[in-house]
């Protein structure tokens, strides 16, 4: 202030933000941002790198799910807040459809979120204080990290085996764990990698959990998105007395990201979870209030009416794309798909040494754009260097174009061996 008391017009604020929204930080979008893609103005642009099945229009909610949500919204009867944890209708409808003959579940034990990013965030945060660490898998969903570090909890990567269908390490996820590990994270079926665990694998798993007494976080948003002659085995059902938090949501297998409809099972066959984990996401709830509260009256409807067929195309397509992409790129020198077996996605190793002028993922994301308008995901967004994403929701066409044109530019970029 000047001494007249007339505030100094040359004066400029600089408003500091909070130490939090500082930590937060998205590697996705700090990789991205700062890539140079530019695409070929003569080259349609193919998109290969957005976790959105939505995205090129081929597919989308069912006529079932719309009519859900329009009768909702015609009724006029879910205009206002719902309770925080979600309608009660909304929550046995998921209780029943995820009980197990052995886990029953009930509509206390389901408390929705706004998708399944805020699902994962209120189990994380139910169990985990500052200065605890939680076991997140590598490659995997760089939402792990983001929630964790803006919170003060950090984060231990174990390995994920590319040689095995990316199997987890168990030797290196269980010398990971000390006095500080508060939980595991297990991502079934796998974004980034298109994997789904078989029994034997999940029950290898759950017994690491279960000798260190470590509730498991399962982040099972892929739920029975596998690919034929696959079968899906939730956590919770070989879990045995492991507490297990899993977190779902509509997004992709109901083909709706943006309805933004997630929530959390308190799965125990011991009642771990009643004491304090209950309360303790009641609590959580409160700050957001809930998702949308006409996609949440519309969930009984949704659950009962959607058809089978719904489903099983949209595996199709995810399924005939990868086979597809991975025919093409493993006949390519220096790239190596790892056939997934589920969810949507695929991803597919690099060697810069059969290549003259590449340098790494990053280096070979930013060229291909520029000179095939081919956009892929480097794996460096997932801690996982020297491999890249794609999505397989494209339409077939488009992933045929953009795998041959993927093919046309490692051959012109080949070192002379």
């Amino acid at each position: 202030m000047e001494n007249n008391g007339q505030p100094n017009k040359k004066s400029k604020w600089t408003i500091a933000s909070s130490h939090m929204a500082r930590r937060t930080y998205n590697p996705i979008r700090a990789v991205v941002d700062g890539m140079k893609l530019e695409p070929n103005p003569e080259k349609e642009l193919i998109s290969l790198s957005i976790g959105d099945p939505t995205v090129f229009g081929n597919l989308g909610p069912s006529q079932e799910m719309k009519d859900a949500v329009k009768k909702a919204l015609d009724s006029g009867k879910s205009n206002g807040y719902a309770p925080s944890v979600g309608y009660e209708a909304g929550r046995a409808a998921v209780a029943k459809r995820f009980s197990l003959p052995d886990l029953p579940l009930d509509s206390k034990d389901v408390v929705f979120a706004c998708g399944c990013s805020e699902a994962l965030e209120m189990a994380i945060l139910v169990m985990a204080n500052p200065g605890q660490n939680v076991l997140i898998p590598k490659p995997g969903f760089s939402l792990y990290w983001t929630i964790c570090t803006a919170y003060n909890v950090d984060t231990k990567y174990y390995r994920l085996l590319p040689e095995r269908s990316w199997e987890v390490d168990l030797e290196h996820l269980e010398s990971l764990i000390d006095e500080n590990t508060n939980s595991i994270v297990i991502t079934n079926p796998s974004n980034p990698c298109g994997s789904v665990y078989s029994k034997e694998h999940l029950l290898d798993i759950c017994e690491v959990a279960r000798r260190h007494r470590l509730p498991i976080i399962a982040d099972e948003v892929y739920a029975n998105m596998v690919f034929s002659n696959t079968k899906f085995y939730s956590v919770a059902s070989l879990a045995d007395e492991i507490p297990v938090l899993t977190c779902g949501g509509l997004a992709k297998r109901f083909l709706c990201p943006g309805w933004r409809m997630g929530w959390v099972l308190m799965q125990s066959r011991t009642g771990a979870f009643h004491e304090e984990v209950r309360k303790g996401l009641f609590n959580l709830s409160t700050r957001i209030l809930g998702p949308c509260t006409l996609i949440q009256a519309a969930l009984p409807a949704i659950f009962d009416n959607t058809q089978p067929e719904f489903y099983s195309h949209a595996m199709e397509v995810f399924e005939e794309n990868a086979k597809l992409a991975y025919k093409t790129l493993h006949e390519v020198d220096g790239l190596t798909p790892v056939m997934p077996q589920g969810a949507m996605y695929l991803m597919c190793g690099l060697d810069s040494e059969y290549f003259r002028d590449i340098k790494d993922d990053q280096d070979f994301v930013e060229k291909l754009m520029c000179e095939e308008s081919v956009f892929c995901l480097p794996a460096k967004v997932f801690e996982y260097p020297n491999f890249f994403r794609i999505v397989l929701s494209v339409p077939p066409e488009k992933v045929k174009i953009a795998c041959q044109r993927i093919k046309e530019f490692c051959i012109r970029h080949k070192k002379n061996l």
